[in-house]
C-alpha cells in the first residue's frame, strides 16, 4: 500500500461511507450481522491507515484515526468501531514489531489482506480491561494460553486477535502482564454465542475462550511484562480515540437528520417551515456547537498525542467521556426537533439513540475517564495508589 495523504485517505473514507456504509448501516443493525461488505471495502482501501510505511502501510496515526472514524461513524456507527479495533490492533503490533511481526502481520495488514482486532476484557474484570486473567505459561519453545476474553469485536471474524495475558516469564513480577497476537486458526480457541445488544449490533462481539491455545514466542508482542507499556502508550490513545470519533460521528448524522427535518418541513394550514421559528433556530445551533467544540477537543487530542505532547492522553480522555455525554444530548435533542416522525422506529434516529448509549459502556467508562483526568491534574497515580 503507497502513502496516502491524509485527505486522500478521508475522501476514500468518505466514498466508501456513501457507496457502501450508509446504505447497509439499517440492515446491519436490524439483522444483527456483521458488516462484511463495508469492513472488507474500509480493509482494501485503508486497512493499512496506521500500519508503518515501511511495512507498507499509510504512516498515519492518531489523527487519522480520528477524521476516518468520525465519516465511517456517521455513516454507520457498528462498521467504524468494527474498523476502529482494526485499527488499534494494527497500532499494537506495530509498536514494536519485529521481523516475523511485519511479515506475518504488517504486511498483509497494508496490503488489505489481513484483519486484526483487540481481545483484552475479561469477564472477571470487567471495565478494568488492563487486569488480565488469561494464563501464559512457557512449554519448551511454545506460550500456552488458557482463559476467556469477553466483547471481542469482529468475533471469529478476524484474522488475528491482540490478547493480553499474566506475564509467564521465570523473571516476572506478579501483576505483570503481557500481550501476545493469535492467529484466528489457533487450536485451542474457541467462541462463545453472538452477543445481542441494545445498540452496536453489528459489531460481532464474542466470548473467546482460550484452553491450551499453543503459539510459538514469536508470537509475543515486545517483551514479557510489557503489556501496561502497550496499554497506556498505545491502546488506550488508539482504542479512545477510535471510539470517540466514531460516536462524534454518529452525534454528526444525528444533527444532520434534525437539520434537513427542519429545512423541509412546513405546516400546511400556515405555510411557515419549522427553520423560521426562533427557538428552533437556537436549539439547532446549540446542538451544533456541542458537537463542533467536541469534534474539536477529538482533534486537537490526537494531534497533541500524535507529537507526544504532555496532555495527549488526558485531553483524549476527555474527548471520550465528552463524546458519550454530546452524543446522547444531540440525539435526544434531534428526537424533540423531528418530533413523531423522528421518533419512529424505522427512522435512523432510533438507531443512533441505540448506538450512543454504548459510549458510556465501552470501558473506559465515562465516569473512569473523568476520575483520571482529575488525578492527572491533582499529580496522582493515574490508577490509584
Amino acid at each position: 500500500m503507497a502513502r496516502t495523504e491524509l485527505g486522500t485517505a478521508v475522501a476514500a473514507a468518505r466514498r466508501l461511507s456513501e457507496e457502501v456504509l450508509a446504505p447497509q448501516a439499517a440492515a446491519v443493525d436490524a439483522e444483527r450481522r456483521w458488516p462484511a461488505e463495508g469492513m472488507a471495502a474500509l480493509r482494501a482501501e485503508l486497512g493499512g491507515l496506521v500500519v508503518p510505511e515501511e511495512a507498507g502501510g499509510m504512516g498515519h496515526g492518531l489523527l487519522a484515526v480520528a477524521q476516518v472514524g468520525e465519516v465511517t461513524g456517521r455513516a454507520c456507527a457498528s462498521t467504524s468501531i468494527c474498523f476502529g479495533m482494526h485499527l488499534v490492533a494494527s497500532a499494537v503490533i506495530a509498536a514494536k514489531a519485529t521481523d516475523h511481526h511485519r511479515r506475518h502481520y504488517l504486511e498483509p495488514i497494508a496490503a488489505g489482506e489481513h484483519l486484526t482486532t483487540l481481545a483484552l476484557s475479561e469477564p472477571g474484570t470487567g471495565g478494568e480491561f488492563w487486569l488480565s486473567q488469561t494464563r501464559m505459561e512457557t512449554r519448551g519453545s511454545e506460550l500456552v494460553l488458557t482463559g476467556a476474553k469477553s466483547f471481542v469485536t469482529n468475533g471469529e471474524h478476524a484474522d488475528s486477535y491482540v490478547v493480553s495475558t499474566v506475564a509467564a516469564g521465570d523473571d516476572a513480577l506478579p501483576g505483570q502482564f503481557s500481550c501476545v497476537v493469535l492467529d484466528g486458526d489457533t487450536p485451542g480457541m474457541t467462541w462463545g454465542p453472538p452477543w445481542t445488544g441494545l445498540g452496536m449490533r453489528g459489531n460481532a462481539s464474542r466470548t473467546m475462550r482460550l484452553d491450551g491455545a499453543a503459539l510459538p514466542r514469536t508470537r509475543l508482542l515486545g517483551e514479557e511484562g510489557d503489556e501496561i507499556w502497550y496499554v497506556f502508550n498505545v491502546v488506550a490513545p488508539y482504542f479512545l480515540t477510535a471510539m470517540a470519533s466514531t460516536y462524534l460521528g454518529v452525534a454528526s448524522a444525528a444533527l444532520e437528520e434534525a437539520r434537513s427535518h427542519l429545512l423541509r418541513r412546513r405546516h400546511t394550514h400556515s405555510g411557515s417551515t419549522l427553520a423560521a421559528q426562533p427557538l428552533v433556530q437556537h436549539r439547532l445551533g446549540a446542538m451544533w456547537a456541542r458537537v463542533e467544540r467536541t469534534r474539536r477537543l477529538i482533534y486537537q487530542a490526537a494531534t497533541e498525542a500524535d507529537a507526544g505532547g504532555p496532555e495527549g492522553l488526558l485531553g483524549l480522555c476527555s474527548a471520550k467521556a465528552e463524546v458519550a455525554e454530546a452524543a446522547e444530548s444531540v440525539i435526544n435533542d434531534a428526537l424533540t426537533l423531528t418530533g413523531g416522525i423522528g421518533y419512529s422506529e424505522e427512522g435512523p434516529l432510533h438507531r443512533h439513540l441505540r448506538d450512543a448509549r454504548a459510549a458510556h459502556v465501552m470501558a473506559p467508562l465515562t465516569d473512569t475517564l473523568r476520575v483520571w483526568t482529575g488525578r492527572a491534574l491533582l499529580d496522582q497515580p493515574l490508577m490509584g495508589s
